[in-house]
C-alpha cells in the first residue's frame, strides 16, 4: 500500500486493491464471499455492490498485498482486481467536491466512487481511477 501523509487538514492518500467480484442473487451469497476474507485475516476497508435481477457485483476494497484473488478463485468467484485510491478527506461539505475537481482537472476520469466516515472529523472515500498512480501523485501533491 502506497500512502502519502495527511498534512495540516489535507489529504491522506493510498492506493489499495479492489475486487468486482460477480455472484449470484441469493440469500447466503455474500455472507459466503465476505467469510473467505475473514479466514484468510484479510481486511475489508469498502464494500459496495449493485445488484440486477439475479446477479451482483460486489466491489470490495482491502489492505495488504495477500492472494485474495486466487482465494476467490477457489472458492468459485469470478473476480477483476484493480487498484483504486483510498483518499481520507475531512468530513466537511464540499470535500468530495474539491476531490472530484482535482482530479478532473488533471485529466483523471473517476470510474466509480463509495466512501463512508471513519469519524465525526474524517471521511474515507475510495475512488476508482484510469490510472490509479498518476492519481495518486496529483492528490498526494497537493496540487
Amino acid at each position: 500500500m502506497v500512502e502519502a501523509p495527511r498534512q495540516g487538514g489535507g489529504l491522506k492518500v493510498s492506493i489499495l486493491k479492489q475486487y468486482s467480484v460477480f455472484m449470484a442473487n441469493r440469500p447466503g451469497s455474500l455472507a459466503k464471499l465476505t467469510a473467505l476474507f475473514g479466514d484468510a485475516n484479510v481486511n475489508i476497508v469498502g464494500i459496495a455492490s449493485e445488484v440486477r435481477d439475479d446477479s451482483g457485483l460486489v466491489r470490495i476494497a482491502v489492505e495488504g498485498d495477500g492472494d485474495t484473488s486466487g482465494i476467490l478463485s477457489r472458492a468459485g468467484f469470478a473476480s477483476v482486481e484493480s487498484r483504486l485510491l483510498s483518499v481520507e478527506a475531512e468530513d466537511t461539505p464540499g470535500s468530495l467536491a474539491e476531490i472530484s475537481k482535482r482530479l478532473g482537472d488533471g485529466g483523471i476520469n473517476i470510474t466509480t466512487v463509495y466512501g463512508t466516515s471513519l469519524s465525526t472529523q474524517v471521511s474515507r472515500i475510495l475512488v476508482a481511477v484510469e490510472n490509479a498512480d498518476d492519481a495518486y501523485k496529483l492528490l498526494a501533491a497537493g496540487e
